[in-house]
């Protein structure tokens, strides 16, 4: 099983509720592709650097996933005929992403006098 990162923008009319529900369309294009979903990360709603489609907005999602060498060629052709999703990028990672451990407080000095 390879490690894949797959980002992709949801248009920005697509409400709370259908962003979800297209996250868990993506989850089981990759499980019934006979991979497994590792992380999920959504960015919101930010916008783009240039226009796509017309739209100046969109929805960032971010999934890391591990892949027989085949899924990924059936998730990018889901992906291409999903009209919700505006662009999408689907990049082999060369070792699994690290666990992101909560961010310690900066320590405390006290000036010295």
């Amino acid at each position: 099983m390879r490690h894949y990162e797959v980002a992709y923008i949801v248009h920005p009319e697509v409400d709370e509720d259908g962003v979800l529900a297209l996250i868990e369309k993506v989850k089981g294009w990759i499980a019934s592709s006979g991979g497994a979903v590792e992380k999920i990360e959504r960015w919101g709603k930010k916008h783009l650097a240039y226009e796509i489609r017309k739209q100046r907005d969109g929805h960032y999602v971010l999934i890391y996933a591990t892949m027989n060498a085949g899924g990924p060629l059936d998730l990018e052709r889901n992906l291409r005929l999903t009209e919700q999703i505006l662009r999408f990028m689907v990049t082999r990672l060369d070792e699994a992403p690290a666990p992101t451990a909560p961010a310690e407080p900066a320590a405390q000095t006290e000036p010295t006098t």
